[in-house]
């Protein structure tokens, strides 16, 4: 009984960490959202319409860049969309280096796939041509469903404004 007893006394002490005392660390709070904001700088950095306005204004002043329903209530399959547009990002920027002047837009209409892209007019049109019917059958053959590619050329990039 006696050793039941100091076994209760010497417990609390055994389990005392010294080092683990209960603190409460603040810091300031900062509002201040930066992702995806193109930097001020002395009106000579050069911003498309997409650079220029806030993540916060998708819906509102412009639009999105990936048009699939797999963003409504109670779809599935967001996630492997996801992946896909990043895949046919890398793809257009690696199939056409160098030319893609702006963020390319995707469009799901059923089971048609729509790339649209601004380009450069770096190229010849024959080679232009080779490339988009390289791209929209290798793209067909791997997504097994019909793909356009709807390219715009340009004589250079289009500024929106100058930050």
């Amino acid at each position: 009984m006696a050793a039941a007893a100091r076994g209760l006394r010497v417990l609390p002490r055994a389990l005392h960490v010294p080092s683990a005392a209960r603190q409460l660390h603040t810091s300031p709070v900062c509002l201040k959202a930066r992702a995806a904001r193109v930097r001020a700088g002395k009106g000579d950095k050069l911003v498309t319409y997409e650079q220029a306005h806030a993540p916060h204004h998708i819906g509102h002043r412009k639009g999105w860049l990936s048009l699939h329903t797999g963003n409504l209530c109670g779809e599935a399959g967001a996630a492997p969309r996801a992946l896909e547009d990043a895949f046919l990002r890398r793809f257009l920027a690696g199939t056409f280096p160098g030319l893609l002047l702006d963020e390319a837009v995707l469009k799901r209409r059923g089971n048609l796939l729509v790339l649209c892209a601004l380009l450069a007019r770096a190229l010849p049109p024959h080679k232009l041509y080779f490339l988009q019917g390289y791209a929209e059958t290798l793209l067909g053959h791997f997504y097994k469903c019909p793909v356009r590619l709807e390219l715009q050329t340009l004589p250079a990039r289009l500024p929106y404004k100058f930050i």
